[in-house]
């Protein structure tokens, strides 16, 4: 860390300098980190290896920079496909549920189950009550990749307006996978640490429903 005072004769004596950081530390004070003499030997020593190390990576690239950028376009392009993938899965799946629908009193109920990956849980829901905007539930009863349970419901507002609230209702079936939650009247969801009874939590939520 460099100070405002002289305490070599000539620079010559520290031979090269290599300034790492610099920053504020107080109003009109700012803090420069530096190294000297083998030390920047040193970190020019790191760097050459990581570049090394890169190139290596990326199958022993000549120009570094251009096959890093390459790498990033691909990997934009792919996440491109890969939400492109996840859209169509979901409104595919969505449709699905909708026309194998339970109905209950005139209510659609969709019931989802099995291992899930919760966001595409949520955005199901809500591609359901955006598709079927009345009269209609949708339940899901899944867990994740680690096996812990995840109680959804999503209810139109037809159904709210009518008295029923899912975020009272995912907590009180939420106590059969040994967990909680929440959310809004229209949709909610809780989480658990026993997965054997999200099917009894999917049943109870139903019950409460009492369409």
């Amino acid at each position: 860390e460099l100070c405002g005072g002289t305490h070599v004769a000539n620079s010559g004596n520290i031979g090269m300098v290599r300034i790492l950081s610099e920053s504020s530390i107080a109003a009109g004070i700012r803090r420069i980190e530096a190294v000297t003499a083998s030390g920047v030997e040193n970190v020019l020593d790191d760097l050459q290896d990581t570049m090394k190390d890169i190139s290596s990576f990326l199958g022993n690239a000549s120009n570094v920079r251009a096959a890093v950028e390459k790498a990033i376009k691909e990997n934009a392009d792919l996440h491109k496909q890969v939400e492109g993938y996840i859209e169509e899965r979901v409104r595919s799946l969505s449709l699905e549920l909708l026309s194998n629908a339970r109905l209950i009193n005139g209510v659609k109920v969709c019931y989802l189950h099995g291992p899930r990956i919760p966001e595409i849980v949520k955005n199901v829901a809500f591609t359901i009550r955006k598709e079927s905007p009345e009269s209609t539930v949708f339940i899901g009863a899944t867990v994740n990749a680690e096996n812990k349970p995840l109680l959804t419901l999503m209810l139109t507002d037809d159904l709210v307006r009518s008295g029923h609230n899912a975020s009272a209702i995912v907590r009180e079936a939420a106590k059969l996978i040994k967990g909680g939650g929440g959310g809004q009247p229209f949709f909610a969801q809780a989480g658990g640490k026993d997965s054997d009874g999200i099917a009894a939590a999917a049943e109870k939520i139903i019950a409460l429903l009492n369409l």
